[in-house]
């Protein structure tokens, strides 16, 4: 699965490799990003124009009548999507990048349980594939939400947890985003591990435990 990770670049880092003209005046560098928080995605609006823009991590289908059912959907299996109702039309018309640069796992052993940061060995940012879909509460105001699709994990993260997000190449983002594109069996293909021999493993502090804490000494190795 994912529940924890990182996105610590600068705006001007990120603006620059997503070929962005702007972002959110709240962004900030993160170093524990939890579900039920706003995070970053990128998206394609009607006429193609890439922009980013805050969704909240646990995905609220348009159709729910109550938004605690994201509690439930910060992750989508990639193997299932089809099947799913609250994933299976989001598909085909709404997808987006969720950036990041570092994702927590907890491995089991012998002492207990100790966090680990799994990355890119080259520590580059690297784009989650994800879905999003709004919701209108009670009050008619909207949330936009989204969830980050999982698959198999690679070799090097199974000892730690049978998932992992599903890590697109960078010549693949322009695909996952691109509206016009609705082969779903072409989508489902990008679906895969990402391969362990690009990624690395370290362990960090126990303070990635607690959501409340959010400082750069998340990711120091411990």
């Amino acid at each position: 699965m994912c529940g924890r990770f990182t996105l610590t670049i600068s705006a001007e880092e990120l603006m620059n490799r997503f070929l962005l003209t702007q972002l959110p005046d709240r962004y900030s560098p993160r170093f524990n990003i939890a579900p039920g928080q706003l995070i970053l995605a990128i998206i394609t609006d009607y006429n193609q124009s890439v922009r980013a823009g805050f969704l909240r991590w646990g995905l609220i289908p348009a159709w729910s009548k109550d938004e605690k059912i994201g509690n439930k959907m910060i992750n989508a299996r990639s193997e299932t999507l089809h099947e799913k109702p609250a994933f299976k039309s989001l598909l085909s018309r709404k997808r987006c990048l969720i950036p990041a640069d570092g994702f927590y796992e907890w491995k089991v052993t012998g002492e207990g349980k100790q966090p680990v940061r799994i990355l890119l060995k080259d520590e580059q940012v690297f784009s989650m594939a994800g879905l999003y879909d709004t919701w209108l509460n009670s009050e008619g105001q909207k949330v936009h939400s989204c969830t980050v699709i999982t698959t198999q994990a690679n070799d090097l993260i199974s000892p730690i947890h049978h998932r992992m997000p599903v890590i697109l190449k960078p010549e693949e983002e322009a695909i996952w985003l691109d509206r016009d594109i609705q082969d779903n069996k072409r989508l489902s293909g990008l679906l895969q591990s990402f391969h362990p021999d690009q990624m690395k493993v370290y362990p960090v502090s126990p303070d990635v435990g607690n959501v409340k804490n959010d400082h750069p000494g998340c990711i120091s190795m411990h």
